[in-house]
């Protein structure tokens, strides 16, 4: 039977799309609201409003979706729905109603990409490894809009970033509408209940070491392009730093396909959490010198693109069937979520309490948590099966 052919460009479409909205928005919202004269605590409470709505959103949204196996009516309505949200930002600029119509908008910001994830892997059945050649169009979307939108912002100013993330969040919209459901396949072996699957040490240990490695991004997440712009560095070089950073990612995600299978879960991991702790620390002592910074940008490689690369293979392969929606959904929620919430709050009142410097260095001992937990609980043998290493005699590609 001919194999069907692999929608990569409708599904890689939506990652460019979502991730180029990520990086009109994170990079640059926090100093859009600087502008609003907030303070780092209030920046910190209302960019972790997402992360809070993610905690339990995917999950709930994520059950939904398995329930009633309408997971692209769910991505379509909810994406429809955060660009109507995001679009009242032009009318409010008070603590209270920035505060009521970003959580607004989280809740049904955060439902889309878990649901995505879990349809291409069902669209990658048998090679879930190629997955990394998909989440790279994601990263390059995201440099596109980083770099020009820090150019404009320095010419234009910050009202014009609204503008900027509202075609970005048309252009989400637009591409859910071309992505197709993937063709239900039922599993050959039945599948453990979740609980049974989260009572395994491995899978607590991972999503444990999740959450200290997104709460170790907080202060980066949110503050960086603050943080550059106090040492004195122009938009157009945070702009340009973000952007090396996720050209390194981009990198690693290209040869994740050779490198999960060589190296191990085990072993990425620990490189990932060990380059985390060097890497804050050193932004928030030597964030002056761009001699520190570039460097540091390009660990962004193993402390974003190897670790996310590499967990969430581990997801989609421990969490199988039926459960499958549902564990992309906890992955989100305790990573994401948990963490990111965590990391925020905890920057933000070292920020205002002992300043950026600190905000960096608390960052670097979350990952040092998390490198603790990894090598505590997972073993050297949890590598990528033979059966799920990438290979280039995939499924045949759409023209």
């Amino acid at each position: 039977m001919q194999a069907q052919a692999f929608p990569y460009w409708r599904i890689s479409a939506y990652y460019f799309f979502y991730f180029a909205f990520v990086g009109g928005f994170s990079p640059y919202f926090g100093l859009y609201l600087q502008s609003l004269s907030f303070s780092a605590w209030d920046i910190g409470v209302l960019m972790s409003l997402m992360q809070l709505m993610r905690l339990f959103g995917p999950y709930l949204w994520g059950t939904l979706a398995d329930r009633l196996n309408e997971r692209l009516r769910i991505v379509r309505i909810t994406s429809a729905l955060t660009l109507a949200a995001f679009s009242l930002f032009f009318f409010v600029h008070s603590f209270g109603a920035v505060f009521a119509v970003l959580a607004v908008l989280s809740v049904f910001w955060v439902a889309s990409l878990p649901l995505v994830e879990t349809l291409t892997f069902d669209h990658l059945r048998g090679n879930p490894g190629r997955y990394s050649r998909i989440r790279i169009w994601g990263s390059i979307g995201f440099i596109v809009v980083v770099l020009i939108v820090g150019g404009l912002l320095d010419r234009f100013g910050l009202r014009l970033l609204l503008w900027v993330d509202v075609m970005l969040l048309v252009g989400i919209v637009l591409s859910t509408l071309v992505v197709p459901e993937a063709r239900h396949v039922p599993e050959c072996a039945e599948q453990p209940p979740i609980g049974q699957i989260l009572a395994q040490p491995r899978v607590r240990g991972l999503l444990v070491a999740c959450f200290a490695m997104t709460a170790a991004h907080g202060a980066f997440n949110i503050f960086y392009s603050i943080f550059l712009t106090e040492h004195g560095h122009s938009k157009s070089v945070t702009g340009a730093l973000w952007t090396l950073g996720v050209l390194a990612e981009i990198v690693v995600f290209y040869y994740m396909t050779t490198l999960l299978p060589r190296f191990g879960l085990r072993r990425l991991l620990l490189a990932s959490f060990a380059a985390a702790v060097v890497r804050f620390a050193a932004i928030g002592i030597g964030g002056d010198s761009l001699a520190v910074l570039i460097p540091m940008q390009l660990m962004h490689g193993l402390t974003f693109g190897a670790f996310h690369a590499a967990a969430i293979a581990a997801i989609n392969r421990w969490f199988a069937g039926s459960t499958r929606a549902r564990g992309q959904a906890l992955y989100s929620s305790v990573s994401f979520g948990a963490g990111g919430l965590v990391g925020g709050l905890a920057s933000g009142w070292a920020w205002d309490a002992l300043g950026g410097a600190a905000a960096f260095v608390l960052s670097s001992l979350y990952a040092l948590i998390g490198l603790v937990i990894v090598a505590l609980t997972l073993r050297d043998d949890e590598e990528v099966p033979a059966a799920e290493a990438p290979t280039e005699a995939a499924e045949p590609l759409e023209g």
